[in-house]
């Protein structure tokens, strides 16, 4: 029983700092990074399609992300959707194929990203620190209807608590090398 509630807890708090990885991805850092648009919404013939659906896109250059779509006729619908998103970047339309020119960050806004760095990681250490006290509450109950002894409520305890600081650690790996990223100039 307290195995599958570990089993559970560490399921979550994994998938929890998958999405915080995955957020870090999309966040600028020093250059030119298709994580940046990839995962961005398009109005594609009334559905709502993720860019990397409808396109190759590469960085041929540090600074600049090259869109080339599959259909010729989505390239409109592509440079509305990234017009209208929230990564300011004015998309250059030559033809069948999209460029978007990084401009270089200036030293404010590398510190403005990096504060917002570290408020998504502690959004993700909070959330992993509810999933160790929705555990805790399960153990915890399991206990009061005498499922399971005092020790083994109290092993489970130390389990969660470990797999807490073990993620907890991960998350601010990537916000250590999330860090160096956006402040290399």
């Amino acid at each position: 029983m307290i195995e599958d509630i570990i089993k559970e807890t560490q399921q979550k708090m994994k998938s929890t700092v998958a999405v915080f990885e995955q957020d870090l991805h999309g966040m600028r850092g020093g250059r030119a990074s298709t994580a940046l648009v990839e995962r961005l919404p398009v109005e594609y013939y009334g559905q709502e399609t993720e860019l990397r659906q409808l396109a190759t896109i590469s960085t041929p250059e540090a600074m600049q992300i090259l869109i080339r779509p599959y259909d010729k006729g989505a390239v409109k619908a592509i440079e509305k959707a990234i017009r209208v998103s929230e990564i300011n970047l004015n998309p250059n339309v030559d033809g069948d194929v999209i460029r978007l020119n990084m401009p270089p960050l200036t030293r404010e806004r590398r510190q403005e990203m990096v504060k917002l760095v570290h408020k998504r990681a502690e959004d993700a250490r909070v959330s992993v620190r509810n999933i160790r006290r929705h555990s805790n509450d399960d153990i915890k109950e399991f206990e009061k209807e005498k499922m399971i002894s005092e020790d083994e409520a109290k092993h489970g305890a130390d389990e969660t608590q470990k797999l807490t600081d073990k993620f907890i650690a991960e998350i601010d790996a990537l916000v250590k090398a999330k860090e160096k990223d956006i402040m290399d100039v």
